[in-house]
């Protein structure tokens, strides 16, 4: 006997229907074991009406290739099982997830319909004509093909462990349909023990065209344009912005598909340390972690990093230098106000990317906060000077505490994982050139997730 009766599960719909509640809260009313039951039934009636909440009777039977249909449009399409078996007039998302794991289990083999009983023994056995017995050579010939197969196989086998392929199934039926044109079916089939019929359903699968070329043609043009920076998430907000809605788990299939992962890495080094101790004022901290700001140009922060490249000295052995990036950047959006580029750290660097963030924040209806950390150039008197000749707040962190300077430390963690970490500059000029780069390519063009654009996006549409 079913758990709930027709009359119930339309008692539920229509408390649904006539809006007395969501589906958790209808299925703690009318103590239904999971709200998924209630959205179900919904979904049912929404799309058949309340006849199709009643029970079948009589079980409904499926031709082989019927499910064949379903479920290639399931696997192409992302949609749900319940919502592919309300298209194709299935009783229940069930029975869809049942032919998919045959299939996954069995293959094509599994979706054919089973024989129930003994076999019947009045049938007689067919006389089978013995095969005529091979020549040496023709066995000779037939075993260096298969081996020749097989390696060819194993061969291909690499290529396809990190791209379209989900099942295992999948990517040999792929590696046997691109060795066609070099060995016979038989042979493929035989040296990789892959039934026929389950080869034949995928073969019919490759053959089709794809619904998806146009979505990953654009899906790895922006891999390509943002140097494999973006992940999914952002890639989903990039296609967004062209006018194109897509789920992001579908984008991340298609990515598996496609074979794209994000190559940058994060490597542990030792941090540039600026402190020298208390050689001036230090500053109360005034933004404790309040980093927060609807207002531009409100709240800047700025931090000093190092960087290292690599040149032949005199005698040309390989010489370790550094460079020093001195940037300010807006808590309202992360954008980069100024910065100074230089090959030591240096009072004039950071005193005049000061002044320029000054002068660009000056439209700022409210008064100003600079944030930095405790860093011996932050403690200068000329440094305090320009602040206070503008009537901006001057703010600190806690001696030793990243955290307070937080959104500086993640911006120069996002610039060494892009495009610094596991790249070897030559030079000075290389690597100034590579980061001015990045930094435009940061402020104008590439989406932070928070934000949904870049920050000068952002900063344009908010203030539009």
């Amino acid at each position: 006997m079913a758990k709930y009766d027709d009359g119930f599960k339309r008692k539920v719909v229509e408390a649904y229907q006539n809006g007395e509640g969501g589906y958790r809260t209808l299925a703690q009313r009318f103590g239904i074991s999971h709200f998924s039951l209630v959205r179900k039934w919904v979904k049912i009636v929404e799309a058949r009406g309340f006849e199709a909440l009643q029970r079948r009777r009589t079980k409904q039977h499926y031709t082989s290739q019927f499910k064949q249909n379903v479920l290639h449009y399931y696997l192409n399409s992302g949609d749900s099982y319940l919502d592919v078996a309300l298209q194709y007039g299935l009783p229940s998302g069930d029975l869809l997830q049942s032919w998919h794991q045959k299939f996954l289990r069995e293959g094509i083999e599994g979706l054919s319909p089973k024989q129930k009983g003994r076999p019947s023994m009045s049938k007689k056995k067919k006389q089978i004509q013995p095969k005529k017995p091979m020549t040496r050579e023709q066995a000779l010939e037939q075993e260096n093909e298969l081996l020749r197969a097989e390696l060819a196989f194993i061969k291909k086998a690499p290529r396809f462990r990190n791209g379209c392929p989900r099942t295992t199934q999948e990517r040999d039926a792929r590696i046997i349909y691109e060795l066609r044109s070099e060995f016979r079916l038989t042979i493929l089939l035989q040296a990789t023990k892959f039934p026929k019929a389950t080869y034949m359903y995928w073969q019919k699968r490759l053959e089709q065209k794809n619904p998806n070329a146009s979505l990953e043609k654009k899906i790895q043009k922006i891999f390509d344009e943002h140097h494999g920076n973006y992940g999914y998430r952002r890639i989903q907000l990039a296609l967004k912005a062209q006018g194109i809605n897509v789920n992001q788990k579908k984008v991340r299939r298609i990515m598996g598909k496609l074979g794209l992962k994000g190559t940058k890495f994060i490597r542990k080094s030792r941090r540039y340390n600026s402190y020298k101790g208390t050689i001036g004022r230090v500053a109360k901290n005034l933004i404790h972690r309040r980093f927060y700001t609807s207002i531009p140009h409100q709240k800047v922060t700025t931090d000093t990093s190092e960087f290292k490249y690599y040149e032949h000295d005199k005698n040309k052995k390989l010489v370790i230098k550094k460079l020093y990036l001195d940037p300010f950047l807006d808590m309202f959006n992360g954008e980069i106000l100024s910065y100074r580029i230089s090959e030591r750290p240096n009072a004039k660097a950071i005193m005049d990317a000061q002044k320029e963030a000054m002068d660009r924040t000056d439209d700022c209806p409210y008064r100003r906060t600079f944030h930095s950390d405790q860093g011996w150039a932050y403690q200068m008197k000329a440094y305090k000077k320009q602040l206070t000749k503008q009537n901006i707040f001057q703010s600190m962190s806690r001696k030793g505490n990243c955290f307070d300077n937080s959104p500086m430390e993640n911006f120069f963690g996002l610039l060494k994982q892009e495009m610094y970490y596991g790249v070897i500059y030559a030079s000075f000029k290389q690597l100034k050139q590579a980061i001015e780069d990045w930094i435009h390519y940061y402020n104008h063009h590439r989406i932070k997730t928070k934000l949904g654009c870049s920050p000068i996006q952002y900063r344009e549409q908010m203030t539009a």
